[in-house]
């Protein structure tokens, strides 16, 4: 089906054969660079209105035309690059009447080049006054008015290349993101790991707890799963000697989409020979200050109404001891199944026909305690039947593992991790169990694995951070749409 133009397209395509019989190409050639508008404004920063007429600086800087003030023989207008935007003055006895003529046709979102000297204005804004102006792309489209304050928000990411052009704040968060890993990278470089890359396509589901999605490998003939978590992989390769690894990847969960939930996210996975879950605490806790302070320049973030402090020590609870301080319930008990069922009846808490106590202590904990968990704080102590990969700790009913929250979101998790092949086997076939009764997040038993682990894994700490929760956390961000350029996102 054709699509209707607007009147303001119509006229914009009309533009194009004006250009063309001028002799300028409408969408753009090749054009050389010596500034940005930072550089600009950085070079002017000290310097007064007469230092820059006395002294001229010529500068070539390209954007897109944000605003236009016509005023006959001379107008401004503004242009924006990647680090801002830059005023700029032009007058036609300057660039010539032809030129000067190309510049009143202009449209806003039209990208430009100018040429010329950097000015203040007599209110003292710095300004380039053009000495050559060229057109370099003709936008067919308008932009439009108040983008960022669209009914439908949904919008904004959908069309991410229009909500970056006319939203502020998300090109701030476009630009921190990529910082913000560098700074992990650096971290954990700093500390003496190697980063690695594993496969996408995975034979088997295991790693985590999560519904996989499923593609088929036409020349082989079989379906791979994307893969759910790069633990695994990891695993192997410190079993190989690769001692001290880490991965910044992305995962894939067939599951629900929310402010905190998109279907590919990022995280970093790293493990730790000889480590444990200790390791693992300072680790989070390090990273997470020291990117913080990389980044913000503070370990004091603004989250909504919050202000998180990162810079003190975590506080830690065991998830047991967080059910009890909130519902007077205690699982240190040794309850029977069905005394745990009732209970979980009794306090609305969601049941499944797979659960045993263990799912039930988690249950409770999710429905009860999360979102007391403002400041940072590690939740440890998980039930071994959520816990599939990770050690026993002296209660075996119980693992050596954390959860990290912040501002009630999860946003790592961490284990001593298990090296027994044995007992892991054990573990993979109650995940059969359990997906036999219908939980569809249980691992698969990975043969490979186990057999990797019959050549002996070292002990380890291992964690998993998620990158995107945590650049919310740095660009005080509600929704995980804002810190991921292109959201999964529902038909129209």
């Amino acid at each position: 089906m054709e699509r209707i133009l607007t009147e303001q397209e119509i006229v914009r395509r009309g533009k194009i054969n004006k250009l063309i019989e001028a002799g300028i190409k409408p969408f753009g050639s090749r054009y050389l660079r010596t500034d940005s508008a930072e550089t600009i404004r950085a070079y002017a920063l000290e310097k007064d209105k007469e230092e820059l007429e006395a002294n001229p600086h010529t500068v070539a800087i390209a954007g897109r035309i944000m605003f236009i003030r016509k005023m006959g023989k001379a107008s401004f207008f503004n242009i924006q690059d990647q680090t801002g935007k830059m005023q700029a003055f032009i007058q036609r006895d300057i660039v010539g009447e032809q030129v000067y003529d190309i510049f009143k046709s202009a449209d806003l979102g039209d990208i430009v080049g100018i040429k010329g000297h950097i000015m203040r204005t007599q209110t003292g804004e710095v300004t380039v006054r053009v000495s050559e102006y060229t057109h370099l792309v003709k936008a067919l489209k308008p932009l439009p008015e108040k983008f960022h304050g669209l009914t439908d928000i949904e919008e904004r990411y959908r069309r991410r290349y229009v909500d970056l052009i006319m939203n502020e704040e998300a090109r701030k968060v476009a630009f921190l993101r990529p910082k913000i890993i560098r700074a992990i990278q650096n971290y954990f470089d700093d500390q003496g790991y190697v980063e690695v890359e594993t496969p996408v396509l995975q034979p088997i589901l295991g790693g985590a707890n999560a519904r996989p999605f499923i593609t088929h490998h036409n020349t082989l003939d079989r379906d791979f799963y994307l893969r759910i978590a790069t633990e695994l992989p990891l695993k192997r390769l410190m079993v190989g000697g690769m001692e001290k690894v880490y991965e910044i990847g992305r995962l894939f969960r067939n599951e629900g989409m929310d402010t905190r939930h998109n279907p590919e996210f990022t995280t970093v996975e790293a493990y730790l020979a000889y480590g444990d879950l200790n390791d693992m605490f300072d680790l989070a806790e390090g990273l997470i200050r020291s990117v913080a302070l990389k980044v913000t320049g503070s370990t004091m973030l603004p989250y909504g109404n919050q202000q998180i402090d990162v810079g003190q020590p975590f506080k830690r609870v065991h998830m047991v001891d967080a059910i009890k301080e909130k519902t007077g319930i205690d699982f240190w008990q040794h309850l029977t199944l069905q005394e745990a069922i009732d209970l979980a009846k009794k306090h609305d808490v969601k049941l499944e026909k797979h659960f045993t106590i263990g799912h039930i202590i988690n249950e409770f904990f999710e429905t009860f305690c999360e979102t007391d968990l403002i400041q940072p704080t590690f939740v440890y102590g998980h039930p071994i039947e959520v816990s599939p990969l990770t050690s026993k700790s002296d209660d075996p009913r119980f693992t050596l593992r954390f959860e990290l929250y912040i501002n009630a979101s999860e946003m790592a998790n961490a284990y001593t991790e298990l090296n027994d092949p044995l007992d892991q086997r054990d573990r993979f076939e109650d995940q059969l169990k359990a997906k036999e009764l219908g939980d569809e997040e249980a691992n698969e038993i990975d043969e490979d694995f186990l057999e990797a682990l019959e050549y002996g894994m070292p002990p380890a700490g291992g964690i998993g951070i998620g990158i995107d929760r945590l650049v919310m956390l740095l660009t005080n961000q509600a929704s995980i749409r804002e810190v991921i350029l292109f959201p999964t996102m529902r038909d129209r």
